[in-house]
């Protein structure tokens, strides 16, 4: 009889291939059979097996190259992936009374706003679903609004202005879609809403966006809920939120609770924001900058402000002369080689850096080392979203204290009621954290206006004042510093002339504020101080971005045009006219041109002097008329220049002319529009009510443009 053959299981075959060389040959030899029959029978899994053992192998290969390279090619390591808990989308019908919220932001303000109005809501109302939504995001197309807006019974719309009452990048595309067609009629009876508008007094036309659609909302049915809520930034902006807020409450009671629901009588207190933070013992990996791309990403990237591309100073030149006790610098980035283009008019964003001087004094105020280094995180360890979490901004990378404080904390502007509060939490001085808390509350709002407001203290003057308040760094960075924002430039040239470099002009921030602090502007000292690539290989170089702008030639040049902008409100018309001397140059025929520039001396300040002259001489402009205003026995302004050549201007706007003004909102854009209210009226015969509507068909029709600061 012959002996049952022992069969081979999946374990000792692979235990054969494993310890296959160590085995002995007559055993081998004896088991060859067997084995041979077992892997034709089992073939299949056989390849199974060495396939997975030849990746395993690979992998290792693999990890052994990477590590033995890693230390060499430290600057190329993949920066740590941060993982940002996104609060739950409930879209799906669960019962819950549906509350969209919206936000129309341009420096994080009005988003800020939006989501601690959810947060507020939902402890308010548990049985109701708060979504704060980013109006750009809404809708993939524009058609999807209306559908989309049809479905929405309660919403709340937090839009911001800007500039000379524009849109938000944000919400641009909403606000075009919303206001080109007002004839649907009674659409959105079903939507019931309110608006909180962001702007500032100082300027003409004080929150225009919030206004325009609150009023095409009740033209097209919807049934506002509360008064719409005007917030100046000029004073208190959280004040008129705080307001304004209280009046929603009450009529959102009506909706939202049910009867027999008693949690009104408790308080809301919102809790003091803070990421989860994490110290690490050593730099495992570099810090990021602003930018998630570098110059080479060969045409194929979207810049926008969440991600600008990285460029080089290609050049720098200082535009005053000697005599000058101001300072303008003109500068120049090298774009070639990024995706980064630009039209005549846009506007540049740009990152800059707190100043060393700046982030020391934070540094001491901290009472921390710069050279920690740490991580900031939205979740908690087991990975569920921190408190208040959906209200953060996104975390910074992984960096430094000195890295952190240099390129992401806001530390000169003055701070918010709620930062203060923050502050006063973590003061050990029970006086100290009693004055904070005044000076956040409603009965401390004339002390905050004098102290905070009217001296523009900056963060690190309060938190000097109150030094016993050493908040830690998740609650610094949550609740106390907002992100520093880019500042935006006009750009000065045109890509007709320069189509690898974009030119900015810009003046020198350096102002003595009340409490006898000098304010040195963070991007114009920046740019004062940078280092251009034709002096050093070592240049300096920012993160920056193009946004799109409506301040346009006329698409007929031969359209007469009318130009005003003094000071550095020259640089979108110094490209202005680049393109008029390209087309020159191509042939095409011009129509006449005028330019209104303001200085206070032509032996100081009289900007791009030589550059303007030969625009004269080769017909890009047909006369350049120039304000002095320190140079006679009286100051003269542009507007009064205007006066003089009130002739010339009404027959250039009779026919069909372009008005376009460029500089500061509060003073000269003021006075410029009541000089061609005046203008009008002179000129043209005009009552002053027909007057004032001459000039606002012509901003309607796009005749008469702005860029304001």
């Amino acid at each position: 009889m012959e002996p049952t053959p022992e069969k081979i299981s999946f374990f000792d075959l692979v235990a054969a291939i494993l310890k296959g060389s160590k085995m002995g040959d007559s055993h081998a030899l004896e088991n060859s059979s067997e084995l041979a029959t077992y892997l034709v029978e089992k073939r299949e899994l056989v390849m199974l097996l060495t396939t997975s053992f030849a990746v395993l192998i690979g992998c290792a290969v693999v990890l052994m190259w990477r590590r033995s390279t890693g230390s060499a090619k430290k600057k190329d390591m993949v920066p740590i992936k941060l993982v940002i808990p996104k609060p739950a989308e409930d879209d799906a019908d669960d019962g819950k009374k549906k509350v969209s919220i919206f936000f129309g932001t341009q420096t994080g303000t009005a988003e800020g706003f939006a989501k601690a109005f959810a947060e507020e809501g939902r402890a308010r109302y548990p049985h109701a679903a708060f979504k704060v939504i980013d109006l750009d995001e809404y809708a993939a197309e524009d058609e999807e609004y209306e559908e989309k807006l049809k479905k929405e019974t309660l919403a709340f719309f937090f839009l911001a202005s800007y500039g000379d009452g524009e849109p938000t990048d944000n919400a641009a595309r909403f606000y075009r879609w919303f206001t080109e067609d007002t004839s649907r009629e009674d659409w959105l009876k079903n939507l019931q809403y309110g608006i909180f508008g962001l702007g500032n007094r100082q300027y003409e036309h004080f929150n225009k966006i919030a206004k325009v659609v609150d009023k095409i909302m009740i033209d097209q049915g919807a049934k506002q809920l509360a008064p719409l809520g005007l917030g100046d930034d000029d004073q208190c902006i959280e004040d008129d939120f705080s307001a304004w807020r209280e009046l929603v409450w009450p009529e959102l009671d009506k909706l939202l609770r049910s009867e027999d629901d008693t949690s009104v009588a408790t308080p809301y207190t919102a809790s003091i924001l803070e990421y989860r933070v994490v110290f690490h013992d050593s730099i495992e990996q570099p810090a990021l900058d602003h930018s998630s791309a570098d110059a080479s990403t060969n045409g194929n990237m979207i810049h926008d402000s969440q991600h600008p591309c990285r460029v080089n100073v290609a050049a720098k030149k200082e535009l005053h002369t000697p005599a000058s006790d101001r300072s303008c610098t003109h500068l120049e980035f090298d774009i070639s080689g990024t995706s980064l283009r630009y039209e005549t008019g846009d506007h540049l964003g740009v990152y800059c850096n707190n100043l060393i001087e700046t982030v020391e004094e934070a540094e001491r105020l901290l009472n921390i080392s710069p050279q920690t280094f740490f991580s900031i995180h939205m979740d908690n360890e087991d990975g569920s979203p921190i408190s208040g979490s959906s209200s953060l901004p996104p975390p910074f990378p992984p960096c430094t204290l000195r890295v952190a404080l240099t390129q992401y904390a806001d530390l000169l502007n003055s701070p918010k009621k709620s930062a203060l509060l923050a502050l006063a939490a973590y003061a050990s001085d029970p006086d100290e954290a009693d004055r904070l808390k005044h000076l956040a509350s409603p009965s401390g709002k004339e002390e905050y206006a004098q102290y905070v407001v009217a001296s523009q203290r900056s963060l690190l003057e309060v938190m000097a004042d109150f030094p016993s308040s050493i908040p830690p760094l998740g609650v610094f960075f949550a609740a106390i510093a907002p992100r520093l924002q880019p500042r935006f430039y006009s750009i000065s040239s045109s890509p007709k002339i320069a189509p690898s470099r974009i030119h900015v002009t810009c003046a020198l921030v350096y102002d003595k504020m009340p409490t006898g602090r000098i304010h040195k502007g963070v991007c114009s000292t920046w740019m004062k101080n940078v280092t251009p690539l034709d002096e050093s290989p070592e240049c300096s170089w920012a993160p920056v971005f193009v946004r799109t702008s409506n301040f346009r030639l006329p698409a007929d040049p031969k359209t007469p045009i009318i130009m005003i902008g003094p000071g550095t409100g020259l640089a979108p018309f110094r490209g202005f006219l680049q393109e008029r001397f390209a087309l020159k140059e191509s042939g095409t025929e011009l129509g006449p041109a005028l330019l209104f520039f303001g200085c206070r001396n032509r032996k100081m300040d009289f900007i791009y002097q030589d550059e303007l002259d030969d625009f004269v001489k080769c017909g890009a402009i047909s006369e350049l008329i120039v304000a002095f205003s320190r140079e006679g026995p009286s100051k003269e302004y542009v507007q009064h220049k205007m006066a003089e050549r009130a002739s010339d201007l009404w027959n250039m706007i009779s026919q069909g002319g372009s008005i376009y003004v460029c500089g500061d909102a509060k003073g000269m854009a003021r006075d410029v529009h009541r000089m061609l209210h005046t203008i009008a009226q002179e000129q043209g015969s005009m009552t002053s009510s027909e007057a004032e509507g001459l000039v606002k068909n012509l901003q309607m029709s796009g005749r008469y443009l702005r860029d304001v600061w």
